[in-house]
């Protein structure tokens, strides 16, 4: 792999070998300056060389490779395939490309679970120059012959670390050997674990490497507070917290029966919320997100797999419920706040037990989550496990912070 060289951050999307047409379009929607993910790809991209993409959530990243595939389709035959992990993410990554797609010509068809397979056939005998699909619907598509994939030049996996968090490798595997190994490939990942180091090798030809940001590097802007809280105080404390805060809120259950459960309270003591978690119909998954979208919803409560499929601006406040059960997906929870340089806070409740969970998000993440008491609850710190002798985790020094966020003086 190579490193990019190109300067991190200039003033507009001109000079970056995007064609007027394409200018014309950003300048209309308003798109002025590009973000260092869109300054640093764009170029790259445009010459259709291959890039392992490392950036974090809420950077821009979808723009980043849409512009120069709609750039390099308009002027050479053949198709593009986008791969992502969740049905959200696809609808999402769709929206972007309707910005431009559809002015050059060119149509796209999603291709996911949970959504109607005639119409997805039907999508596809209309012959789109772009595919966004999920893997496992896709190889469903590929055993059913509904699709050819021998005239995909240009193939992304987008957030590529969740896919093989998800189990998808043997999918993607199966889909890249049906993809001409002349292809352009985009890889953009959050964080770059070994699987990912494994594709690159064996997909791409010299990829050139672009990190915005280390890997596990959360979003700026982001207030992050750390709550030690026992199991049967979680409730309560949530409570209080939505009291407190009075903007929208998304909040992260570790299962889905769980986030049923929090989702019951939350409409109980008074606050519109909805769910949003595998179990959910699309439809159903749909209508959620527009609703918090909208702020019909005040509170959308999510497992993991809509960690990475909500691009909606202006959420106030990310809640921890439960810690993830992957450190490196707290990463990806907290970037649904802070997004577009927006200022955001992130919450997490540990219980006293979970000392080793929060040493492995502070090792991810290079910082050490500070800590906050609630004036109303006994306080709590870690604990070792039975049998290992260990000091309790507390806040200390300068560090020590009340109720408020404000550092407290003695």
């Amino acid at each position: 792999m190579t490193q990019s060289s190109i300067p991190q951050a200039k003033g507009s999307f001109y000079g970056l070998g995007i064609a007027p047409k394409i200018l014309e379009i950003l300048d209309r929607m308003k798109f002025t300056v590009p973000t260092p993910i869109q300054h640093k790809a764009i170029p790259i991209a445009a010459e259709g060389k291959d890039i392992i993409a490392v950036a974090q959530t809420g950077t821009g990243k979808t723009l980043a490779f849409a512009i120069p595939i709609i750039q390099r389709l308009s002027q050479n035959k053949g198709n593009c395939l986008v791969l992502v992990p969740t049905r959200e993410l696809a609808i999402q990554v769709d929206e972007t490309f309707q910005k431009l797609a559809p002015l050059f010509g060119m149509r796209s068809a999603v291709i996911i679970g949970g959504a109607s397979m005639h119409l997805q056939i039907q999508a596809l005998k209309r012959n789109p120059r772009i595919i966004i699909a999920t893997p496992g619907r896709l190889v469903d598509h590929m055993n059913q012959r509904n699709i050819l994939l021998a005239f995909m030049n240009i193939v992304v996996l987008d957030e590529a670390d969740r896919m093989l968090d998800m189990g998808f490798q043997p999918q993607i595997e199966q889909i890249l050997k049906y993809i001409p190994k002349n292809r352009q490939m985009m890889l953009f990942s959050a964080t770059i674990p070994p699987q990912i180091i494994t594709i690159g090798t064996a997909h791409m030809r010299l990829p050139i490497n672009i990190e915005i940001a280390p890997s596990g590097t959360v979003a700026e802007h982001v207030i992050q507070e750390l709550f030690i809280v026992n199991r049967e105080s979680k409730r309560k404390l949530l409570e209080k917290i939505l009291a407190q805060y009075k903007g929208s809120v998304l909040l992260f259950s570790r299962t889905k029966i769980g986030a049923a459960k929090i989702t019951r309270f939350i409409k109980g003591i008074g606050y519109n919320a909805a769910e949003i978690h595998s179990n959910r119909s699309l439809g159903q998954r749909k209508e959620a997100l527009e609703g918090f979208k909208t702020g019909k919803y005040r509170v959308l409560v999510a497992t993991d797999i809509a960690s990475r499929g909500i691009d909606v601006i202006g959420i106030e406040l990310v809640i921890n419920y439960d810690l993830p059960e992957d450190a490196e997906n707290y990463v990806h929870r907290i970037g649904r706040t802070a997004r577009a340089g927006h200022e955001g806070r992130a919450i997490s409740f540990a219980t006293p037990d979970q000392k080793d969970d929060i040493r492995n998000i502070e090792r991810i993440t290079k910082a050490v989550l500070p800590v906050s008491r609630h004036p109303e609850f006994a306080a709590e710190s870690f604990v070792a496990p039975q049998g290992v002798a260990s000091k309790s985790f507390r806040p200390h020094g300068n560090n020590k912070r009340n109720y408020y966020g404000q550092r407290r003086t003695h």
